[in-house]
């Protein structure tokens, strides 16, 4: 069952006055990638059709990942009247689509698609903390921490099940690091960047894959802090199999720290925004 509904958010605290109008456009996105997470269940079910338990599970996560989809859309339709979340959902199905007729995972591996799944998590779960400290709009502050909570327990669903089949397939340290990184880089694929130009853009407009994707990341990381940053790091060391709050792990804390920043400032520079 779902741990919260969406009527259940202080709607009626919404203040017009505290919302960041560089937020608007990156909600909106987020808003439609959430909601599309349908199309992610049923890759899961086919990839593990073997699995009723994790099936079940999978389709349990859709669900609420459907309503953070549709709360996000009720806020931006607060915050942008003229916005029309429902059509641009449409719009975002019919320009963006993961292929579904496959069986086997994309990763190599079932243990592989579940370290991309947390990865995943880990991102989201980062994500929304992060907005929900950076803002000072009530009912998205709500909202985020709603939604945060929920991808932490994602995040442990897809931990638990991981774990389960790495003594099956027993995926070595080197080839889950590879997999992990491997999906921080697919951040900058086509998902997040049609989701902002089918959110944001006209459509006589035409899609630009690196503005796009520049635009709605310099949005979205203007928003993190070092602790949102540190507990990202904490749990990818918690995937990948490495000792967590150990002298290794603020080693990468550091670098990533610079990294992160560098590539917010050059998402920044790309897509204008100061």
């Amino acid at each position: 069952m779902k741990h919260w509904q969406i009527d259940q958010l202080p709607w009626d605290r919404f203040d017009p006055s505290k919302v960041d109008p560089e937020l608007i456009p990156a909600i909106k996105a987020a808003a439609v990638v959430e909601r599309n997470s349908v199309d992610y269940a049923l890759y899961l079910n086919n990839v593990f059709r073997n699995d009723p338990d994790f099936c079940t599970a999978a389709n349990h996560w859709a669900e609420e990942e459907i309503q953070h989809g549709d709360a996000l859309g009720r806020w931006a339709m607060l915050a942008d009247p003229t916005w029309d979340y429902k059509a641009a959902f449409l719009r975002y199905r019919e320009f963006y689509k993961i292929p579904l007729d496959v069986e086997q995972s994309v990763r190599g591996s079932l243990t592989g698609e579940l370290i991309a799944r947390c990865m995943v998590e880990t991102g989201t779960s980062s994500f929304y903390s992060a907005l929900a400290d950076a803002t000072d709009e009530p009912v998205l502050k709500a909202l985020c921490k709603q939604i945060a909570a929920d991808e932490f327990r994602h995040f442990k669903l897809f931990y638990d099940h991981m774990h389960r089949y790495l003594h099956r397939e027993n995926i070595g340290l080197v080839q889950r690091m590879r997999i992990a990184l491997g999906r921080v880089t697919e951040t900058e694929d086509d998902e997040l960047a049609s989701a902002y130009y089918t959110t944001n853009e006209p459509a006589d407009k035409p899609y630009d894959h690196t503005q796009c994707i520049a635009a709605y990341m310099a949005r979205a990381m203007r928003n993190y802090r070092s602790q949102h940053l540190r507990r990202v790091t904490t749990m990818v060391f918690k995937i990948i199999g490495l000792p967590t709050h150990s002298w290794l792990q603020n080693v990468a804390f550091r670098i990533s720290e610079k990294l992160f920043l560098r590539r917010q400032q050059r998402f920044a520079r790309i897509a204008g925004i100061s």
